[in-house]
This record gives C-alpha cells, sequence and structure tokens, in this order.
C-alpha cells in the first residue's frame, strides 16, 4: 500500500448505495478504477454482518494494495486484520479518548482516522495522533443530511494550516472537484457521485485522473 500521503482518492463501500450489487463486485470495480482507500460504512447493520463483510472484502484490496477502512468499529478492524479504522469526533473525543494510543493495542499497526468539521478540532484530532483527517462536510450531502457544510472556506485553511494527510469530504462531485482543488485540497473522498455511478471502475477512473493531473509538480 502507498503511505497514507501519496494517496488521493479515498472511495466507499456505502451500504446504502449498494443498490443491491455485491459489495465484494463493488471493491474490486474501484479497485480496478484507482482508488487509493476503500471505507466499509455500515450504518445501523450488525456488527457480525460488518465483520463478515470486512473480511471478504480485504483480501481483494490486500492484492490491489489498497486500503480497507473500517467505519466506526475498532473492534471489527483490529479482529480481521484491516490497515486502518476511521472514527468521528463523537467515537473518540467524546468517548474520552485525547490521544490514539489510548485506542491501539501495543504491537498493532493500524491507523486511525478522524473526522473534523472546524479547524479546532483538526487541531485536536493531529495533536491526538491521528494518521489522517477528513475535512468536511465541504458541500451538502445526502450522505449526511443534518450535517452543516463546512465550505471551501475550512478546505482553504485545511491546506495553509495542515502537514498531516488530510482528506476533503462531502458533497464531491466532478463538477465541483476544481473548486475544491482551486482551494487547496489534493486528496479527497467520494462517496454518492461514484456509487450512484453505473460503472464504478470508469467514474472512478475520472475523479482519479484529473487529481493525479493536478498533483503533477
Amino acid at each position: 500500500m502507498k503511505p497514507l500521503a501519496e494517496c488521493l482518492l479515498y472511495a466507499f463501500i456505502d451500504t446504502a448505495y449498494l443498490g443491491g450489487r455485491v459489495p465484494e463486485d463493488v471493491a474490486r470495480e474501484l479497485c480496478h478504477g484507482g482508488a487509493d482507500l476503500i471505507q466499509v460504512r455500515a450504518k445501523n447493520k450488525p456488527l457480525a454482518e460488518i465483520r463478515e463483510m470486512g473480511e471478504r472484502i480485504l483480501p481483494i484490496t490486500q492484492r490491489a494494495g489498497v486500503w480497507l477502512v473500517i467505519n466506526d468499529h475498532l473492534s471489527v478492524a483490529l479482529e480481521i486484520g484491516a490497515p486502518a479504522c476511521h472514527l468521528g469526533q463523537e467515537d473518540f473525543f467524546h468517548a474520552g479518548y485525547r490521544h490514539r494510543s489510548g485506542l491501539i493495542p501495543p504491537g498493532s499497526t493500524l491507523k486511525i482516522g478522524l473526522s473534523t468539521h472546524a479547524p479546532e478540532q483538526a487541531e485536536q484530532s493531529v495533536a491526538a495522533g491521528a494518521d489522517y483527517i477528513a475535512v468536511g462536510p465541504v458541500f451538502r450531502t445526502a450522505t449526511k443530511p443534518s450535517a452543516k457544510p463546512v465550505t471551501l472556506n475550512y478546505v482553504r485553511w485545511a491546506a495553509s494550516h495542515l502537514a498531516a494527510p488530510w482528506f476533503a469530504i462531502g458533497g464531491i462531485t466532478l463538477e465541483n472537484l476544481d473548486a475544491v482543488l482551486e482551494a487547496g485540497a489534493r486528496r479527497i473522498c467520494v462517496v454518492s457521485a461514484l456509487l450512484n455511478s453505473t460503472d464504478l471502475a470508469a467514474a472512478c477512473r475520472k475523479f482519479r485522473d484529473r487529481l493525479t493531473a493536478h498533483n503533477v509538480p
């Protein structure tokens, strides 16, 4: 797998957007299209179902050299040997943790990503040892309809202040991608704009090509 700092495209297998598709097939298409990370997001699914899904997808991402990220459930990530886990502010700071070392067993190489919605949260997350952070939601998104957009202003702040790897997230499409990149983002998360596509690999490549061109020195 690439170092997180070299990753550009963060994709998702969100069970709310599968539309009857098999998660493993979606994983293969996203890997084929050039995703660097794939997060398994299964809100309101039983823990056993999430674990089984992760176990089926992990060999696919491993063969492709892609990071598999388990959303919310640290125990699942540790049990199946996933390389990363993503947590929200409520799962980390609101749960009483102050540093990633309080979560990770000795000897574990598990990486931790944290969601952030404001500069103060970003600074706190970096100080807590987060391996990467998500910056958003940049735009209004049906994935989290109640979340207030942070706008491109937060992206600009992140570009000026953050040294740790960070990914812009929330309502990013091919139509608004240039604005996100011009605001200073180098890495992005894409959910519905990929999963609503009829050709996942092709959609993934379109995002990948734009990101690669933008990141050429």
